[in-house]
């Protein structure tokens, strides 16, 4: 090692002690790098040993300075063959509608490729027009809008930037009902189910969707459905084949022609209810419609003629009663 501080102050340019410390630094600097770059070299083909030397020659010559045979060409890089892809999703009701702006659920599922295995799911998205990226590979893509929905595939492929449209084909549909005398049921005491048009072969529809309220708008694929409507837990269920169209919302009124009725066992006609008492409701042909137990029971019926039974302390008593569309009524059955 040689002290640069000793030849400092030994010589001095233009000096011949000056000229030998010159030449003595220059040769020790040109002998470290001559040290370093082989062992830098070394460690980067230890960690990287098949990439290429892409340092630029002087004079615009070949990298590294060195010259290659006339038959070898040179091959960029390119990106990876699995390299993911932008894929935009869009929802329309109708092919020349607006595209929906809200309420839409996206279910992505990765197609395997061995046979017979279930498709993967991949993702969930609750964006109306969501931007993913997606490796190449078959995907079944689901998209929801309430009761609407629709899948199919999509291929994504290296390098294809993909904008998806998906037209659901799908309207709205709103049940209003009302009783037999005009005025509007009461909302809790209705609830109707949705149902496929077409029957399979023993005579059974699809069932949609059930327990829905009057006053909603329900989103379903363009098509004909049938609706079971039900006022109260008894018999007053109305049926009515609807169609939606496409784009639109169709409205549907209907109408039950029943009545509450509340059920009353006494000693004397005006008596007080007895307690402990079981309810039997049977039709004309003597099927039991409901059954209950209480002072009080009230239960909408559909309009038409009945029998209650009431059993009291071993004892079975027997009423006919007739009840009329939209008319509340108490029938009091007198234990005689």
């Amino acid at each position: 090692m040689v002290d640069v501080g000793i030849c400092r102050r030994n010589g001095t340019a233009g000096t011949p002690g000056g000229h030998f410390c010159a030449r003595l630094l220059s040769a020790m600097i040109g002998a470290t790098l001559l040290a370093l770059a082989p062992a830098e070299v070394s460690a980067q083909q230890a960690q990287d040993p098949w990439r290429p030397d892409t340092r630029g020659a002087p004079n615009g010559g070949p990298a590294g300075g060195l010259t290659l045979p006339p038959n070898v060409t040179v091959v960029p890089r390119s990106a990876p063959a699995g390299s993911a892809q932008e894929v935009q999703f869009t929802a329309f009701l109708t092919d020349d509608g607006p595209p929906i702006d809200q309420g839409v659920v996206w279910h992505i599922f990765q197609d395997s490729e061995k046979d017979g295995a279930r498709p993967r799911h991949h993702r969930t998205m609750r964006e109306a027009n969501p931007v993913i990226r997606l490796s190449p590979g078959r995907y079944l893509v689901n998209v929801s809008f309430g009761r609407a929905n629709l899948t199919r595939t999509i291929a994504v492929e290296a390098g294809v930037a993909l904008n998806e449209r998906f037209v659901l084909n799908a309207g709205g549909l709103r049940v209003s009902a009302q009783l037999g005398d005009g005025l509007p049921a009461p909302e809790t005491a209705i609830n109707y189910d949705i149902y496929s048009g077409e029957t399979d072969q023993l005579g059974n529809r699809q069932r949609i969707m059930s327990g829905a309220r009057p006053g909603l708008i329900m989103r379903l694929n363009a098509g004909i459905f049938h609706i079971v409507s039900r006022y109260g837990d008894a018999n007053a269920v109305v049926s009515a084949d609807v169609t939606v169209e496409a784009g639109k919302l169709t409205e549907v009124a209907i109408t039950h022609p029943g009545a509450a009725v509340t059920f009353k066992l006494v000693t004397r006609p005006g008596g007080e209810a007895q307690s402990g008492a079981q309810w039997a409701i049977l039709d004309p042909d003597g099927e039991v419609i409901k059954e209950s137990a209480g002072a009080l029971p009230t239960h909408v019926l559909a309009a038409g003629s009945y029998v209650v039974t009431a059993r009291h302390s071993g004892r079975v008593f027997r009423h006919g009663f007739t009840v009329q569309a939209g008319e509340a009524a108490q029938i009091e059955v007198v234990m005689k």
